[in-house]
């Protein structure tokens, strides 16, 4: 157990929304519509605009989230940023430039940490674990610009994936209030290839997602990842699927959402979809889904919340909030 509390998290979402319909006319012309957002449960989301930096996005959800805690920036002690696709940067860490967004200079420290989808859940662990030692607050940001790296002579992955930013600030706990209760994460690095996007400079193309198995493939290693995960958290702590108050699920395309909730008998009331009108976000889809359930005026202090999520790798993991 780790005596850390979420203190307030945030989303921004950055230039324009787009529509399924839009995508699928462009790239799966022979395909109804109906037929793309059915197959992929995603009815819109959202494309920065030209210009734009994930650097940016980022800082823009870290200031909304400092807000939502009436915290001024100068407070933070570490910031930890993830990205699927590297960000902006290879050289420095995004980290750096999100600090100086922020208007930091020399007073917190920050890093990049790239985990796939997992990211978030994995930049979590650490900030409970920094908080947990004396080092806090902690913002723990995921931001993603999938648009850039997709292309509708590919459609599986240009009908799918959207842009967004999502921050939590992470802060220490008195014992016996808000904790990670705990935390399971693996990888099998034997499967890494199954979503990948490989550096231009190794392939002289455009650095693109490439999907490079079926649908079912992908929803089979995926649902054995989250199994795993979700396994080692209830050994920890005695609990099960029905025992844990809320579910926070990575949520890679709605068809998945729901095959999750099938796979594992959940109540989809304790679930918070929002792949509909996001799309695949990556690393902040899980974040995002934090912070619309904490936002949502649902959740009462001692309630638990499963963060799960899997992703490329393969990598999985899960942690498990007591909300103080």
């Amino acid at each position: 157990m780790l005596p850390a509390r979420i203190l307030a998290t945030a989303t921004h979402f950055p230039g324009t929304p787009r529509l399924t319909s839009e995508l699928a006319r462009a790239a799966m012309p022979e395909r109804t519509v109906a037929d793309v957002e059915a197959r992929t449960g995603i009815h819109a989301r959202w494309f920065a605009n030209p210009g734009d930096s994930i650097a940016g996005q980022a800082a823009e959800a870290i200031r909304k989230a400092l807000l939502a805690a009436d915290m001024p920036a100068s407070a933070l002690k570490r910031v930890i940023f993830t990205c699927s696709t590297g960000g902006d940067y290879i050289l420095p860490a995004n980290a750096n430039a999100v600090l100086d967004l922020l208007g930091l200079d020399g007073t917190a420290d920050c890093f990049d940490l790239n985990n796939a989808c997992v990211g978030f859940l994995s930049g979590l662990d650490v900030a409970a674990r920094c908080v947990a030692t004396g080092l806090g607050p902690v913002a723990v940001v995921a931001s993603e610009m999938g648009s850039r790296h997709i292309d509708p002579a590919d459609p599986r992955p240009y009908v799918v994936f959207g842009d967004a930013a999502a921050a939590a600030i992470v802060t220490a706990s008195e014992s016996g209030g808000a904790a990670v209760l705990a935390s399971a994460f693996g990888n099998r690095g034997s499967l890494r290839d199954t979503v990948h996007m490989a550096h231009g400079s190794l392939t002289g193309q455009r650095e693109n997602i490439v999907f490079n198995k079926s649908n079912r493939d992908i929803t089979d290693i995926a649902m054995a990842g989250l199994g795993q995960v979700a396994t080692a958290i209830f050994a920890q702590t005695g609990l099960d699927w029905h025992g844990v108050d809320w579910i926070v699920p990575h949520q890679p395309n709605g068809a998945m959402l729901g095959q999750i909730a099938d796979h594992f008998g959940l109540d989809r009331s304790k679930m918070i979809p929002v792949v509909a009108e996001t799309g695949n976000i990556g690393s902040a889809s899980t974040a995002v889904g934090l912070d619309r359930l904490l936002r949502s005026g649902q959740v009462r202090t001692g309630q638990t919340i499963l963060l799960i999520g899997v992703g490329s790798g393969l990598s999985y993991g899960a942690l498990l909030y007591r909300v103080g």
